[in-house]
């Protein structure tokens, strides 16, 4: 009888270890939208030199992204997305939706759910951060599904009833009923719903600016962050933002660091995923802004440090960046003082072949931090279009298993190393 007895607890035992949730560890993912190789060697040369290393510089693995979707050479926003949110590649309209439009998709691992809504399921806290609007598809596709990428009021439901711990980004136009004044600008929902309320009701604690996001205690469990109205930028050409007296950013919305420091606060002793999307370097850059773009650029690295650093408190952590495409196909040309013809096109705002050229908010080239010998020297930005191109991209990572970060990835390769991250190798 005591042998039979053992024999069953054991057998309990193992079922319950079997069908308990199995973590490995937790990931931050960091997607600055739109940003290549020649973006952040224009941010180098700008902020700490040609011989100096930015946060993104440090991230000691990477790889060669592959970005192409079913349909196209070049990702679309919410294409890019789908791939890393499903680990599937879908034609360039998807929102995660199946051909008919009826139900999600299949992901990789088999299931009709995105690897965040997966981690949710299975006990992980979730979270997304976004300068820019709530239904910008970086974040919005992780936690909902839509038939067109422009169902904003569906796209923007799906997001707050997903119950994810954490959501920052603009867009209150979309949270709230028709006519109906918020903090920032004024609703646009034709079913006169009010999200806001909604989430309150569900105990998320809603805070609307920089200040009050400092404020949040750590102990908050549901957190909406309501940053602008639309984005918290200004994504206008820089003669527009000159003229109207506009800065590239809003004064009272908070970083992406800082959005993202606050939720490591709050995630802090739980097993989480995180992703967080500058979105500003991608939107900036469809608008030939180059200041914009240097600006949006910078605020990434700063929110790449606070990961990087949560990663060397936080070993099981890994931290990933990626984009799924490179707006503006934009690269950098360092002008030499000595030919009179790199001053005569700077004057002209193109180069000799005709490529615009992006320079500094007075009409003037960008200056570089020293140099290693205390040199500054002048470039400029050669633009090769306005929408997003299939440019030189990489994938960098540091922390758990980010030595799988290696060669040559495609886009659904972040879906995999992300899952074997969070859950044990991709134990299902």
């Amino acid at each position: 009888m005591a042998h039979r007895f053992c024999v069953k607890r054991s057998v309990l035992i193992l079922m319950i270890f079997l069908c308990a949730p199995v973590f490995a560890g937790n990931v931050i993912f960091v997607h600055v939208d739109g940003a290549g190789v020649a973006n952040w060697q224009a941010l180098r040369f700008l902020t700490v030199g040609p011989d100096g290393d930015t946060e993104w510089d440090r991230l000691p693995h990477m790889a060669v992204y592959r970005g192409h979707i079913s349909d196209n050479l070049t990702a679309t926003s919410n294409a890019g997305a789908v791939a890393h949110a499903y680990g599937v590649r879908v034609d360039e309209k998807s929102f995660g939706m199946d051909h008919e439009a009826v139900l999600p998709i299949v992901n990789a691992s088999g299931r009709r759910e995105t690897l965040m809504q997966e981690a949710k399921r299975r006990g992980l806290r979730v979270g997304v951060i976004n300068s820019g609007s709530v239904i910008e598809p970086g974040t919005a596709v992780f936690l909902t599904a839509a038939k067109k990428r422009d169902d904003y009021e569906a796209i923007t439901a799906g997001v707050l009833e997903s119950g994810a711990d954490v959501i920052m980004s603009g867009g209150e136009e979309w949270m709230l009923p028709e006519g109906v004044k918020g903090r920032h600008g004024t609703g646009k929902r034709s079913d006169q719903r009010n999200l806001v309320l909604e989430a309150q009701s569900r105990g998320y604690v809603v805070v609307y600016d920089k200040n009050e996001l400092a404020n949040v205690k750590s102990d908050t469990t549901k957190l909406l962050g309501i940053f602008a109205s639309q984005h918290t930028f200004h994504d206008l050409p820089q003669n527009v933002l000159t003229a109207q007296k506009k800065a590239h950013y809003l004064e009272s919305a908070p970083t992406v660091a800082e959005m993202t420091r606050k939720a490591l606060e709050i995630f802090k002793g739980s097993h989480f995923f995180l992703v967080v999307e500058e979105e500003g370097s991608d939107n900036f850059a469809n608008v030939n802004n180059a200041p914009g773009v240097l600006e949006s650029l910078r605020r990434a690295d700063e929110a790449l440090g606070v990961a990087r650093r949560f990663v060397k408190e936080n070993s099981d952590t890994l931290v990933i960046t990626a984009a799924d495409s490179e707006a503006g196909g934009w690269d950098v040309i360092g002008l030499n003082a000595e030919n009179p013809d790199h001053r005569k096109y700077v004057m002209m705002g193109r180069d000799k072949n005709g490529a615009p050229y992006g320079l500094n908010t007075n009409g003037e080239p960008f200056l570089s931090a020293p140099d290693a010998s205390g040199r500054r020297l002048e470039f400029v930005l050669a633009w090769a279009a306005i929408p997003d191109t299939s440019g030189g991209i990489l994938v960098r990572a540091e922390g758990r298993e980010a030595n799988k970060v290696t060669g040559s990835l495609s886009n659904v390769d972040i879906y995999k190393i992300i899952r074997d991250v969070l859950f044990l190798n991709g134990v299902k």
